[in-house]
């Protein structure tokens, strides 16, 4: 059907439904099911004054996703940027306006940019990723161990991801502090566009670094790749990159380990059965998705799609964490089934999505294995969600806990894995797992909820 043959639809007015804000953040699952009542697309405020149209139907989810012919990623056809009803520097245009990567382009020159990131990424040794996480995890953990209590948040799920990214990209730890603060911001949409310039400005230095001292690491490989990225193209997929390893990665192992913490069915007794780590994690992806709402389209003509005209150049935006609670998919959410969209689905989606799970795993698991006895300090239902239209974040994840130490034997089997050089990441995993208690990942405790 053409743009000039589809009549307008008599449908009344709806008020759109804002994304942002604490209200939004304390109960997404209640605005979902308000906009659920008039089908499966509804008009929202991504910020004050920034209309989209928010997909929460599973199937017209996938439909949006695997249409790259009728549905564009390209910002540029944005018409209310493009024509000034939006200003340039409104807070979510560092998430959604133009950026020369591959989530952001189409046909060719998307296959070009994303088969430069899948080829770089595919440098990462599965095992040496595993010893980056398991380190990592450990020297997070011996920092509060003995103290009791922590922030689950803050001294753990998102320092984390941060320095096994700094691992993977060559980043010195400066460079990588300054990545992180530039994401927060731009999630949080709290001065985004300054945060976007430190962002833009840290990858741009990390870049100069990486062309003078080239490493086995992901950010030379991008820059020695035979796509022959610009400088332009190199900021931007690196941006990419190191915002969708940093942000959605701590909220996927805050949101996992707020289920296990919570909820029964993950916590076996020494007498019952418990379910994996990946079990919660599926359910996690289902239900709270770390990605809430994204993969912004923008319909490249007029669209009727289930008596709505979708206009073009207006934004669509898939609500995966909406699309995955579809009440006509009850029945699909079970241990096991990983075709949530989670990971997002069609030409687009996430080509990292093994690393990402493999890096949440880990960091639960070990987690787990050295404080066996944590509690929530808070009732489930008193934890705060950060607001922002985008992610499903927390802002705290207080925990207590008896107070360990550290072996003298596991502080020396650490410190020799630190001094192993770079190219034995892969051999130091292999002996950690060798030493390893049996389980498979398993949940073997009970945590204490108050």
């Amino acid at each position: 059907m053409t743009s000039d043959s589809i009549p307008v639809p008599e449908t009344g007015r709806r008020c759109p439904e804002p994304l942002y804000g604490p209200e939004f953040a304390a109960d997404p699952a209640a605005a979902y099911r308000r906009m659920r009542r008039t089908g499966p697309t509804a008009p929202v405020e991504l910020s004050p004054g920034v209309r989209a149209t928010l997909v929460t139907g599973y199937d017209a989810a996938l439909h949006v996703l695997r249409s790259s012919e009728t549905f564009s990623k390209d910002s540029r056809r944005w018409q209310d940027m493009a024509d000034g009803t939006v200003p340039a520097d409104c807070p979510v245009a560092p998430m959604m306006a133009y950026r020369p990567n591959a989530l952001l382009t189409d046909g060719p020159e998307h296959r070009r940019l994303r088969e430069a990131i899948t080829d770089s990424l595919g440098g990462v040794e599965p095992h040496a990723l595993r010893g980056y996480v398991e380190q990592s995890a450990d020297a997070l953990i011996d920092r509060f161990a003995a103290a009791g209590e922590a922030d689950l948040l803050a001294g753990y799920a998102q320092p984390l991801p941060l320095l096994v990214l700094n691992q993977m990209f060559g980043c010195p730890p400066e460079y990588g502090e300054r990545l992180v603060e530039g994401m927060a911001g731009i999630f949080e949409l709290v001065d985004a566009e300054k945060a976007n310039e430190l962002l833009t400005r840290t990858v741009g230095a990390l870049i100069a670094l990486k062309r003078e001292k080239p490493g086995r690491d992901v950010t030379s490989r991008l820059i020695a790749h035979p796509a022959r990225l610009t400088d332009e193209e190199l900021v931007h997929t690196l941006v990419l990159l190191i915002g969708a390893g940093t942000e959605p990665e701590q909220n996927l192992i805050a949101n996992s380990l707020r289920l296990l913490l919570s909820d029964d069915r993950f916590a076996g007794s020494l007498s019952g059965g418990s379910l994996p780590v990946e079990d919660a994690l599926d359910e996690v992806l289902w239900t709270d998705p770390p990605m809430a709402n994204y993969a912004v389209h923008f319909p490249v003509h007029d669209v009727l799609y289930e008596g709505t005209l979708l206009r073009e150049g207006h934004p669509l935006v898939i609500s995966f964490a909406a699309a995955n609670t579809d009440p006509a998919l009850a029945a699909e959410q079970h241990p096991g089934n990983r075709a949530h969209l989670a990971w997002s689905a069609g030409p687009h989606s996430c080509p990292a999505q093994g690393a990402a799970r493999l890096i949440a795993a880990v960091a639960v698991e070990k987690l787990l294995d050295r404080l066996p006895d944590m509690e929530l300090a808070v009732p489930v239902q008193d934890l705060e969600w950060r607001p922002g239209p985008f992610h499903r974040a927390l802002a705290a994840l207080p925990v207590s806990f008896q107070p360990a130490v550290v072996t003298r034997a596991a502080a020396a089997g650490r410190g020799a894995a630190d001094r192993r050089p770079a190219g034995d990441e892969a051999s130091a995993a292999a002996d950690r797992r060798d030493q390893a208690p049996p389980g498979g990942g398993a949940v073997h405790r009970r945590p204490r909820r108050r």
